[in-house]
């Protein structure tokens, strides 16, 4: 089983998770982060310290969030390893509550 960066983190992007992941699992894109599940140890560190409660382990995803699991897959094979924490984006506090952002992942 691997964790699944889900879609609360679009537009909001808070690095807090990079920062408590042993194995640099996390990919960054241009306005969201996904895990390679190929390098997640599935250590549950990550899941704590999303502000937006974005990360879950990916037998526990809602079922309208499963298709993040294949898109996390995917981009993380084009997306950079993001290793340290980063600002967030000056609007992430905007974003953070608004529902069903998929429209506006930037890839």
């Amino acid at each position: 089983m691997t964790y699944v960066v889900a879609e609360a983190c679009i537009k909001c992007k808070y690095t807090d998770c990079v920062d408590v992941c042993p194995v640099d699992c996390f990919r960054e894109g241009p306005n969201f982060l996904v895990i390679d599940p190929d390098e997640c140890i599935d250590c549950t560190l990550c899941v704590a310290e999303c502000p937006v409660e974005a990360i879950y382990a990916e037998d526990d995803l809602p079922a309208e969030l499963v298709h993040f699991t294949a898109l996390n897959a995917e981009l993380a094979k084009l997306w950079q390893p993001i290793v340290e924490k980063k600002d967030a984006p000056a609007d992430a506090d905007h974003w953070k509550d608004v529902k069903e952002k998929l429209n506006l992942l930037e890839r």
